[in-house]
């Protein structure tokens, strides 16, 4: 429940590099639930492009058309595309149109509504719920067959994880290996590829067992090296929290094990800026600014005696999607909030960038290590009620599968480790 409270608290302010924005667009800063704005000051989703190969796909019946009723934000070759692209501004100085055709990434999604990225937890929690247990086929099909139904995704961004899939798809390649490499697409190594995987991995009993099934998860859509490290990470990371050992403290020992990448955000984002966006960059300068790793593992209490919170969010590290700067940035706000789960997701959502995909993963973990989610948050949620559903039966098929409680205490659970303390005693 925590991955969506903090996806849709966050989705108002998705991709709003300069803190600034969220403040003048929200007074006092995200502090709720609210609508995606119009315009987005720093929005460049309009634009993004989509080249299916149409004549394969039709030739093998295969599904291309993923965009729906928000083909017209998206430069395809199967749609008239009425923008006008002149403007670079914004944190990457990609290109844009003028400000009041600035779609939200999000835009028309209403307070407490969740984003795509969450919403495909819900097609991998309902395909295992389906199948009795994780079926990699049988969530490709169901992937693929919510993304091109028609009616299904409220949400106008689809990232560029998804167009690249679907491009590999409509050429036929073999649906297990679609997924683009992150030395193709720099975007490939982003917070997105985390979700699912950091998801799946509850369904397994132990850490170890739990990564394996993760990275191969992760596999279907993100071929990255820098996901697969985080995933190293954060999934050991979340079982403990299940377990209800001590957060902080497990916050700790698993923030040492990651290592800084040599370049800082604000260097990242010059150098982006340098280049009139991210697309003008060399394939291989691209990945070593974001695969250069330093000898430095991250160290949160220095970080927090050494910086203020301005300087940690975009001068040490970006705000934006890639997993080598989010995964501190998310540590660090973890840390900063001491596992507050609200706290926790509103500073989320206040610092901007990938504050949606980023927002998921510290909610996955926040909510693991909270006895309680704030009744008013899980309300707030437009489809509370299904969500709930769909959680307990996720979980129940976990139960069935391992017969164990897998650190989640049902009432059953609680009455009979009662009644064995009784015994005992």
């Amino acid at each position: 429940m925590g991955s969506f409270i903090a996806d849709s608290i966050a989705m108002p302010v998705h991709w709003y590099y300069q803190r600034k924005y969220i403040k003048e667009g929200f007074e006092g800063g995200i502090q709720g639930y609210e609508d995606a704005p119009h315009p987005h000051p720093e929005s460049f989703m309009v634009g993004n492009s989509y080249r299916p190969n149409i004549a394969k796909a039709n030739e093998l019946g295969r599904p291309f058309d993923i965009a729906h009723e928000h083909v017209r934000f998206y430069n395809t070759n199967y749609n008239d595309f009425d923008f006008k692209l002149s403007v670079h501004d914004g944190e990457h100085k990609n290109a844009m149109p003028s400000k009041d055709e600035r779609y939200h990434y999000h835009h028309g999604l209403k307070a407490g509504e969740n984003t795509l990225g969450a919403n495909l937890i819900r097609v991998l929690m309902r395909s295992v719920i389906k199948e009795g247990g994780y079926k990699q086929e049988a969530f490709i099909e169901d992937f693929v067959s919510y993304l091109t139904t028609p009616g299904l995704n409220k949400d106008p961004y689809t990232e560029v994880y998804i167009r690249a899939w679907f491009e590999n798809f409509s050429n036929g390649v073999p649906p297990h290996a679609c997924a683009e490499q992150q030395r193709n697409i720099w975007s490939i190594g982003s917070s997105g590829g985390i979700i699912r995987p950091l998801i799946l991995a509850l369904t397994s009993k132990s850490s170890y067992q739990a990564l394996g099934v993760a990275l191969q998860h992760q596999q279907i859509t993100h071929r990255s090296d820098n996901v697969s490290s985080a995933l190293s990470v954060l999934v050991p990371l979340l079982h403990k929290l299940v377990c209800k050992e001590e957060p902080l403290s497990s916050l700790k020992e698993y923030s040492k094990k990651v290592q800084l990448v040599k370049i800082t955000g604000a260097e990242l984002s010059k150098t982006y800026a340098d280049h009139n966006g991210p697309g003008n960059i060399p394939k291989e300068e691209m990945w070593k600014i974001h695969t250069d790793f330093s000898d430095r593992s991250l160290d949160l209490d220095m970080l927090m005696k050494d910086y203020g919170e301005d300087e940690v969010l975009g001068t040490v590290f970006t705000t934006g999607c890639y997993t080598e700067q989010s995964l501190p940035v998310l540590m660090y706000l973890l840390h900063k909030n001491k596992f507050n789960f609200k706290n926790s997701v509103l500073a989320n959502a206040n610092a901007g960038g990938d504050c949606v995909h980023r927002g998921i993963i510290l909610g996955i973990l926040a909510g693991a290590a909270s006895d309680e989610i704030p009744s008013e948050l899980k309300m707030g949620l437009v489809e509370h009620d299904s969500l709930e559903k769909e959680i307990d039966d996720f979980v129940g098929v976990g139960l069935r599968i391992h017969n164990t409680i897998i650190g989640v205490l049902t009432q059953e659970g609680v009455e009979f480790a009662f009644i064995s303390l009784v015994v005992s005693f």
